[in-house]
């Protein structure tokens, strides 16, 4: 979990910063989604077979990702509607008006993912810390 949402972050973090949409970034961070879904659903089958965490401090630190990812979700989405009803009736933009509201709303979407990575990240640190891994 650590390493997919550090790169999907560092990834977009850097696109963000340099304004240059990233298909990449996309992938990157559908991947890392992914194994933190895999990786809770791991630590609740093992909670249900009977293991014992370090802390109920690990508990929430490894769930924590889960609700971050799916609330970075909820962000991007409002971002966007923000965008687009800002932007007014968009059959009236030209074309080239439309291509800049795109690129604003895709720029606006993977800063908010990148940043929710990057906060996956240091839940999965603190997660690691207080499960005696690190």
């Amino acid at each position: 979990m650590l390493a997919t949402n550090l790169l999907a972050g560092a990834w977009g973090g850097v696109a963000w910063l340099r304004r240059e949409p990233s298909v990449i970034f996309w992938y990157l961070l559908r991947v890392a989604q992914g194994v933190v879904v895999v990786q809770v659903l791991l630590g609740l089958l093992l909670l249900a077979g009977g293991r014992q965490a370090q802390g109920s401090l690990h508990v929430l630190y490894g769930a924590a990702p889960l609700v971050v990812a799916l609330v970075s979700e909820a962000m991007r989405v409002g971002a966007a509607q923000t965008e687009l009803a800002s932007a007014g009736d968009l059959d009236k933009l030209e074309r080239r008006e439309q291509a800049l509201l795109a690129r604003r709303v895709v720029l606006r979407e993977m800063g908010i993912m990148a940043v929710g990575a990057l906060v996956i990240v240091t839940l999965a640190l603190r997660a690691a810390g207080t499960g005696g891994l690190l």
